[in-house]
């Protein structure tokens, strides 16, 4: 089964816990703290599987779990960091939040992985907090909680070559006289249900991928039957053959159907008029010469001069070699990169730990010109910043200005030379 949506639960590793533990050997009664840090949560990354042409894996397996860091352990031991998961799409893929809609990437053509979740950091064991006042430190910091987001997935196959037309007018058939593609053809009055790739070969080494984008029908764009489902796949095709039953062999007018299928392209998405088209006219071989010249001028009268038309018989092969090299001939001036969709979610906000945790400011009853932040915006914070390094001191500087903790520390009283306390960081207060 052709499978070309999903929708998946992601979540990144938690970070292990720092420990708390305390140097213990023999003539050594009152060794100082030895807490090991916690290890680093596992990433959730996106690579691109080019033996992959569906989404039907994800039918059966719907969440993806990175693995926890462990805990630090005694004697400064780091925690062992958790396993990546990686997750295999294939090419064309767009990935979105399920919630919103919202574009996060395209796996149109990415060669690097994505990495869309950052695991956890781990927590710092008790021997970073020991300080001239503070020698026996009895709080390890706690590992940055996972991150869990709901997905969908939606694959927009890319080619070179996209077949569009309604039901029965030989895409199917013309795909499998031409390439290696095996579409099930019979004389169906509905359409073919899933996209069908496949190679064309000329020789000489010119080739192109050919899709068959299953028949389109008329409010298409409008969500009617399978159409949107379809129509989704044209998008990243650079040049359109557009497929019509020139003899009427099923009573429709081929005239109309290509004002129809047209219609349709624009309502979606008004770039798909604007791609490279030839109107492929099928079935003539049922018609006598007379009849056939008489269909052609029609169709040619109502597409006008601009648009290229040629004539074939896919179940005898009469014309597809001119139609082949045409279409090649188009590929070599139309814009090769493939289009991709994109972001509208900046994914650093996305995936943020901090911005909905609460943090609270106090002064301390107990001690003199004392201020105390703590809760668990601040607890995050402290396990991914480096206060030790000038370039983390300044990102912990803007931090609380931009969280409006300073603003909450003057509200209280906090006057130059006073002390603020962050677990087990003090500070001295400056104007």
């Amino acid at each position: 089964m052709f499978v070309d949506r999903a929708k998946i639960y992601v979540r990144s590793g938690k970070g292990g816990d720092g420990h708390v533990s305390f140097r213990r050997e023999l003539y050594v009664p009152n060794g100082g703290p030895d807490g090991g840090d916690g290890g680093d949560g596992g990433d959730v990354i996106f690579v691109i599987d080019k033996g992959q042409n569906t989404l039907a894996d994800f039918k059966n397996i719907r969440k993806y779990k990175a693995g926890d860091g462990e805990e630090g352990g005694k004697r400064k031991c780091h925690g062992k960091n958790g396993n990546d998961i990686i997750i295999k799409v294939p090419s064309g893929t767009v990935i979105k939040d399920f919630e919103t809609g919202k574009v996060i990437v395209d796996m149109a053509d990415r060669e690097e992985p994505f990495v869309l979740l950052k695991g956890g950091r781990g927590g710092r064991g008790n021997q970073h907090f020991a300080t001239s006042t503070m020698q026996a430190p009895r709080y390890a910091q706690p590992g940055e909680a996972a991150i869990e987001k709901e997905l969908s997935l939606e694959l927009k196959m890319i080619a070179d070559v996209g077949l569009v037309g309604f039901p029965s007018v030989g895409k199917s058939t013309l795909l499998s006289k031409v390439s290696n593609a095996k579409p099930k053809i019979a004389d169906y009055h509905f359409t073919t249900l899933s996209p069908n790739l496949g190679v064309v070969s000329l020789g000489e080494g010119r080739s192109f991928v050919m899709a068959d984008i299953p028949g389109i029908i008329e409010g298409a764009a409008e969500g009617v039957g399978l159409g949107l489902d379809f129509l989704r796949h044209i998008e990243r095709t650079r040049v359109l053959l557009h497929i019509v039953d020139a003899a009427s062999v099923e009573g429709r007018d081929p005239v109309e159907d290509i004002k129809s299928i047209n219609e349709e392209l624009s309502s979606y998405s008004k770039q798909l008029l604007e791609r490279p088209t030839i109107i492929v006219c099928n079935k003539l071989d049922v018609l006598s010469p007379e009849d056939r010249d008489l269909a052609l001028d029609k169709i040619k009268a109502s597409v006008g001069p601009d648009t290229k038309v040629m004539a074939i018989s896919a179940a005898t092969g009469q014309g597809i070699k001119e139609l082949l090299n045409e279409a090649y001939k188009m590929l070599e001036t139309a814009p090769d990169d493939v289009m991709e969709f994109a972001p509208e979610i900046n994914l650093e906000e996305y995936t943020s730990r901090i911005v909905e945790l609460p943090y609270y400011v106090s002064k301390s009853e107990e001690e003199e010109g004392i201020f105390l932040v703590e809760g668990p915006r601040i607890e995050k914070m402290l396990g991914y910043t480096n206060l030790e390094d000038t370039k983390g001191f300044k990102f912990f500087q803007d931090f609380m200005v931009k969280n409006g903790i300073i603003e909450e520390l003057k509200a209280l009283g906090i006057k130059e030379g006073d002390t603020v306390r962050l677990y087990g960081w003090e500070f001295e207060y400056l104007e």
